[in-house]
């Protein structure tokens, strides 16, 4: 785990109550250069400690760990070719849930998909196929909009979606999406202001699909009296694929504004951490 043996482990957590501010600084950067590695150590530590102050300390360390390990991910993500959608989704998951594990949330995403898959035929007119997706996600498994809590942060958390069938534009579209890729179907994400919608996008066809509204169907002009409406002047950004970057980045944005309702100034400020390296091109 580390270069130190769990007696010099043990001595640097015993310090963390050290009056001397220099010394206590000192241990936790000590702690810190091990890296997320120390983690369950610590956990173990809080466990068995009866000093609040120590476990106050340890608790922060946990989280700064648990943080950087969330960032070095992000990274990672950002510089891959594919920018796995999933693979996003569950790096913003971990910020709030950092135990949860990739293998489970994919599992659960391969559950829907085989939902979707067994009502489903290839042969059928894009339309129809829209409408068996929507029929198995809207109604037999009974995503819905999360209308009572828009602005909860469980919105931007799939684990929490998929937990509770409810979600916000951005969760329900990305779950839509997952599962119209796996079926080979020719559906991208769009970035509407204040709506995030999808597309399906064919050299024949092109229409636009709403599932915060259960997979209601639109066209492009609806767009246009969508943007009239909000008296925005209309983009091709507003009406083109966006790509998986623009994806988690809304995800991060709603989450930041979820926090920011809350009054939680400290997870603001992370998240915009966390923004600030998927914007760093």
């Amino acid at each position: 785990m580390s270069e130190l043996t769990p007696a010099q482990l043990d001595a640097l957590v015993s310090l963390l109550d050290d009056p001397d501010v220099e010394v206590k600084s000192h241990v936790r950067d000590r702690i810190i250069s091990l890296g997320a590695e120390i983690i369950p150590f610590l956990e173990e530590k809080w466990e068995s400690s009866f000093n609040p102050e120590v476990q106050k300390e340890i608790e922060e360390l946990v989280h700064d760990l648990q943080f950087s390990l969330v960032k070095s991910r992000l990274e990672e993500w950002k510089n891959t070719e594919d920018r796995d959608l999933l693979t996003g989704l569950w790096i913003v998951n971990t910020y709030q849930y950092p135990d949860l594990d990739f293998a489970k949330l994919n599992a659960e995403m391969h559950q829907i998909y085989f939902e979707v898959w067994t009502s489903f035929k290839n042969d059928l007119q894009p339309y129809d196929q829209i409408r068996i997706i929507n029929n198995v996600l809207f109604n037999t498994l009974r995503f819905s909009a999360n209308t009572k809590n828009f602005h909860s942060p469980g919105n931007s958390m799939l684990s929490t979606v998929l937990d509770t069938k409810r979600g916000n534009p951005i969760s329900l579209c990305a779950i839509y999406l997952l599962v119209a890729k796996k079926l080979g179907l020719p559906i991208y994400g769009v970035n509407l202001p204040n709506l995030f919608v999808l597309t399906y996008k064919s050299a024949d066809i092109t229409f636009y699909i709403n599932a915060f509204n259960k997979g209601l169907i639109f066209s492009r002009q609806d767009i246009f009296n969508y943007l009239e409406h909000l008296k925005i002047e209309p983009k091709d950004a507003f009406f083109e694929p966006c790509a998986h970057l623009d994806i988690i980045l809304r995800s991060l944005r709603n989450l930041g504004n979820a926090f920011e309702k809350l009054g939680e100034a400290n997870k603001v400020a992370e998240v915009r951490e966390m923004m600030a390296i998927l914007e760093n091109q």
